[in-house]
């Protein structure tokens, strides 16, 4: 169960180090984007495609650009983080 949390984490951290990359240096390919990030083209690919499935970036022929909105949907992520951390550590299973 830990290793399964683990990956997912990893997962969105990845696609967060992808999303700083695009409010960086939009607009921004994913050859560009792995260069910046470490990140290998493929992950770089699938990150940029959830980013777009969750608003946070837009496509252009130049490269990803960040949505419109974005800044108020970091505001929400990281209260939802705030949140999660806050929920993560009650997960304690107690030892009777």
């Amino acid at each position: 169960m830990i290793e399964r949390l683990a990956r997912q984490l990893r997962k969105e951290e990845r696609d967060l180090l992808v999303l700083e990359a695009v409010l960086e240096h939009h607009p921004i390919g994913i050859t560009r984007v792995a260069s910046e990030t470490g990140v290998d083209e493929h992950k770089a690919r699938y990150s940029l495609r959830m980013l777009e499935n969750d608003g946070l970036v837009e496509p252009t022929p130049n490269g990803a650009v960040p949505a419109d909105d974005v800044e108020a949907r970091i505001e929400e992520i990281n209260g939802g983080i705030d949140h999660l951390i806050e929920r993560v550590g009650s997960l304690r299973i107690s030892e009777n």
